[in-house]
């Protein structure tokens, strides 16, 4: 069987059936040539002759009278400079068209030249080429000329790649794309399943023609006028057996000798009808169809005796209807809850639901961030809280990002991109320039510049030589590859998505700037969106975004990455000097580019990205300067984004134009998506959420202050009605165990409540149980069973509880070791045991008597994923190691050293790494006057610091220094 390579319909790019009218133009085309690469040297060298002089000439020469002869040999010598750079155009061009690779070199001044060239070369090539040879929409990224904004040659629609995407990419239709197709005719109603099965027509896929292969989009613009009719097709055969054995599963994969059952309102003379009214269908042909045809979903409607109208995919629905909306069930329907999107929003933002790789960035941004300032404020502030909370905007956009966070996108992508790096660089092979990625639930592909030779495995050629593809699941780091491998393509940036394929362009590849183009709130959504995610991706190691222009101050999400500038005019002094800085880095390595910097023993932090965004639109000079600076960025690793409102910005090689209805098109590429934005209003919360920026960069306390944590009634009174020990083992005391088969999610469900005592947004519930997606019943009979489970307190309230936010909440009477523990710790340090020592003791001697290890210590593997995002991990060994500190700080001034000592070696085994339980170790064992226990004791820190991987680095300062004061002879006794 013949290998397709067609992994998708090709929008943009039909089968090119040669007319009359391709002929002229091929003539007309190859006359033209003609006349300027042969034509005009001949006439120049007829009429005029050599022009130049045939020995050196004298200083007389300058001094002569100027006559027409002179002239007409000066101009004659120009005319032969610009035919010999045509010459050259030409050349260059036709080598670019043969080989397809689509990315032909400039010719230095050569812009309208050149543009001439290619649109003649073009329409000469295209009765003897196919459109697979044709350039693909991406591969012209960066083509332009001279800065201009030329239109190529050819607009060819970029194919979208990947496994089972609808396929949407091509032209705008009337202005805006969404037109509705022409529908297909079902049967009258009169008309048996029969009667309607008699005019059944059938297409056999055709073999490879060239580099072209069949595809559904081109079969069905060929046969239903309507190319995105292709779900049709698909429709009626997906899952049903072919002549070779296989399944129609993917609608972009299709094979030779296939069968396709069309709508019944086909056309075209490759179709056929049923075999035993067509006889010139060979017998083995006519079989395959017979037996196929049984297979379809009208056999059993000829047997029930009724007609199955054929499916309208493209009808136009009314607003609101299941079909528009396919998160909306219809009644009685089961509809998947989306791990990203929908419209059962309950108030969550849903631009954060739908843009997973930003939605995970920030939530592990946002995971940093806090367990940062819990060290913070364990270390320099005694008592300051931290970690309290979010509330209203904030805490929506909290639970989008923990509903649309796809972290498997980002992890996939990220080892995706460094193992391809490692294997290149084991196999002494630069990395290619790559313009774009995309990322499917199943696959990644990348764009390249140009054919980069055989992709190294697993990696394989996608649609064509200069598309590389990896399946998802084969992405696996090499044994032997560094652990600190660089990521390649840092710059890659989510723009939108076709139906599920999601796009990223990589900023630092282009070769100029890229223009977005829209109304202001468009555009300042989609540049937020894009600096958002540059912020805090996890597929980029070191990374400079400087953002100017922007309304809200963005640094907060990430303070190491982002730079914020007052103006374009304060861009353009940085800029150019870092432009001469990367420049004459690279001439000194001896690259030509940032990629080759990035992979084996030359890699420098020289190479990390720096991505501009402009929101401001700079005026006329100031879009010269930038057009400047941008000519050659590629090669430097800078990329240049700029939001205007108007087409014309000089040095664009791609323009971008988001439109009202929220879609990004790049119309001189033949890209149209669904663009990613984050609005105003997300991009506040979203900021509220990570906290403001003071001045000098360091967290702001907490903005309220009085905001108490959680705490329940530790007396005999308050008794609860289920307790649950989260602390080490997992147990629910006070309920009887649920069903075997339902157990782990409903205890799974119930350790989430109890670890956000403020609600869990019921969506949040069912990504954190069910990463990949689950159906609305599903999730609902589950929180009706976890509601039984729990049952009812004495006044029949229930205990799994919803608030008027739409969240769920447990009752008071809930409550798990961690709330005990955390009531504990408070009531001893700010409630009633802080001015009563015996109180006090008693209460941190309770309160560490629950740490009895980790965090839901025996949890099963694959389950709890939700706690990635979650800091309660990270407080946990903080607050069991404030209140071993306390309790040792109360024995050593009661005198009862052993005890202090107790103390603090019971906290280790929560919080092994936590310094200040080493160095009150230190002071409780020296406080005892034995100084071999004290040795011993240091050596043990020492061992533990380099269990923990701290060898390389040694004790930290404090402890250090704490050692040399109390056991000065701990550094010879380390060198012995």
């Amino acid at each position: 069987m013949a290998r397709n390579t067609t992994r998708t319909p090709r929008p943009g790019l039909p089968r090119h059936r040669r007319t009359a009218g391709d002929f002229v133009k091929a003539f007309l085309a190859f006359v033209a040539l003609a006349a300027l690469v042969v034509g005009v040297p001949g006439a120049l060298a007829h009429f005029v002759g050599w022009p130049l002089p045939h020995s050196v000439p004298s200083a007389d020469v300058f001094r002569r009278e100027i006559t027409a002869d002179l002239f007409i040999k000066v101009l004659t010598a120009l005319v032969w400079l610009a035919w010999a750079q045509f010459a050259a155009c030409v050349l260059v061009e036709v080598k670019a068209e043969l080989s397809g690779v689509g990315l032909p070199p400039r010719v230095p001044g050569a812009g309208p030249s050149q543009l001439l060239a290619r649109q003649l070369v073009a329409a000469l090539l295209l009765v003897g080429a196919t459109s697979a040879s044709l350039t693909p929409g991406l591969s012209q990224l960066g083509n332009n000329l001279d800065g201009g904004n030329h239109r190529p040659a050819v607009a060819a629609a970029e194919q979208t790649p990947g496994g089972g995407q609808d396929q949407h990419v091509g032209a705008r239709a009337d202005g805006e794309r969404g037109g509705t197709a022409d529908r297909a005719r079902p049967a009258p109603s009169g008309d048996t399943g029969d009667e309607l099965h008699k005019g059944t027509k059938f297409y056999r896929v055709q073999p490879p023609e060239g580099r072209h292969h069949d595809s559904l989009w081109e079969i069905a613009e060929r046969h239903l006028d309507d190319g995105r009719r292709y779900k049709e097709i698909y429709e009626l055969n997906k899952d049903r057996v072919q002549p070779d054995g296989e399944q129609l599963t993917e609608a972009s994969l299709i094979r030779p000798g296939w069968i396709m059952e069309m709508p019944a309102d086909a056309h075209g003379g490759d179709l056929v009808e049923m075999p035993d009214e067509a006889p010139r269908v060979p017998e083995r042909i006519g079989q395959e169809i017979r037996d196929y045809d049984r297979t379809g979903p009208h056999a059993e409607d000829r047997q029930a005796g009724h007609q199955q109208p054929a499916r309208d995919i493209n009808a136009e629905q009314p607003a609101g209807t299941p079909a528009e909306n396919p998160a909306e069930p219809a009644p009685g329907a089961s509809t998947a809850v989306p791990v990203a999107g929908g419209p059962e929003s309950f108030g969550l933002a849903e631009a954060l639901v739908a843009a997973p790789l930003l939605a995970a960035g920030l939530l592990a941004a946002l995971g940093r961030r806090r367990r940062t300032e819990l060290w913070q404020a364990a270390a320099t502030v005694a008592g300051r809280r931290s970690g309290a909370a979010p509330t209203g905007a904030a805490a929506n956009a909290r639970d989008a990002l923990m509903v649309g966070a796809d972290p498997a996108a980002v992890r996939d992508l990220d080892r995706g991109l460094r193992s391809l790096s490692a294997i290149l660089s084991a196999g002494s092979r630069q990395l290619p320039a790559v313009y774009a990625a995309w990322l499917t639930d199943t696959e990644l592909h990348l764009q390249l510049a140009q054919d980069s030779g055989e992709p190294p495995a697993p990696w394989r050629e996608g649609t064509g030589t200069a598309m590389w593809s990896v399946t998802r699941s084969e992405i696996a780091l090499p044994a032997d590859a560094a652990e600190d491998t660089v990521a390649p393509y840092p710059g890659l940036a989510s723009l939108g998505t076709v139906d599920g394929a999601r796009l990223l362009l990589n900023l630092e590849a282009v070769p100029g700037i890229v223009s977005l183009t829209g109304a202001a709130a468009d555009r300042a959504a989609v540049l937020a969106s894009v600096a958002a995610e540059l912020a805090t991706n996890g597929w980029s190691d070191r990374l400079t975004l400087t953002l100017v222009g922007f309304d809200q101050d963005l640094r907060a999400l990430a303070p190491a990455r982002i730079r914020v500038l007052d103006g374009v005019d304060a861009l353009l002094e940085a800029m150019r000097a870092e432009t001469r800085q990367r420049r004459a880095a690279l001439s000194t390595a001896g690259h030509d580019s940032v990629l080759t910097g990035r992979t084996g023993r030359t890699r420098h932090a020289q190479w990390a990205p720096h991505l501009v965004i402009v929101a401001a639109e700079p005026d006329e000079a100031e879009a010269a300067a930038l057009a400047e600076l941008a000519a050659g960025s590629d090669r430097l690793g800078i990329g240049y984004l700029v939001g205007i409102e108007g087409t014309g910005l000089q040095g664009v090689s791609w323009e971008l134009e988001i439109t009202p209805a929220g879609r990004l098109l790049a119309p001189l590429l033949g890209l149209e998506l669904d663009a990613q934005k984050l609005p105003e209003s997300q991009v506040e919360a979203v900021v509220e959420l990570f906290g403001a920026i003071t001045a000098d960069g360091g967290p702001e306390p907490d903005p309220d202050p009085a905001d108490s944590p959680f705490l329940v009634d530790i007396t005999e009174a308050g008794r609860p009605a289920v307790y649950a020990r989260l602390v080490g083992s997992y147990e629910v005391i006070g309920l009887e165990a649920p069903d075997d088969e339902r157990s782990p999610l409903l205890h799974e469900a119930l350790a989430m409540l109890l670890l956000h005592r403020e609600g869990v947004h019921p969506r949040v519930l069912a990504s954190g149980l069910w990463p990949r997606g689950v159906t609305t019943d599903v999730r609902d009979a589950l929180i009706a069973r976890l509601r039984d489970w729990l049952g009812t307190e004495a006044d029949g309230a229930p205990r799994l509880r919803t608030d008027a936010a739409g969240r769920l909440t447990l009752a008071p009477s809930v409550v798990s070791d961690l709330d005990v523990l955390r009531t504990l710790h408070h009531e001893a340090t700010e409630g009633k045991g802080a001015q009563r020592p015996a109180v006090r003791e008693r209460l941190l001697t309770d309160a560490l008597g629950l740490a009895r290890g980790p965090l839901l210590a025996d949890r099963p593997a694959g389950r709890y994923g939700w706690l990635e995002h979650e800091i309660v991990e990270a407080q946990l060994p903080l607050l069991v190691a404030g209140v071993a500190l306390a309790l040792s700080a109360h024995h050593l001034e009661a005198g009862r050293v052993e005890a202090a000592v107790e103390a603090v070696n019971g906290a280790l085994e929560t919080a092994p790494a936590d310094e200040r339980l080493w160095n009150q170790l230190l002071r409780a064992v020296h406080a005892s006057g034995d100084m071999a226990l004290l040795a011993e004791t240091a050596d043990s820190l020492i061992a533990r610091n380099s269990a923990l991987g701290g060898a390389a680095r040694g004790l930290p300062p404090r402890t250090e220094a704490l050692l040399d004061e109390l056991l000065p002879t701990w550094r010879g006794a380390q060198a012995n």
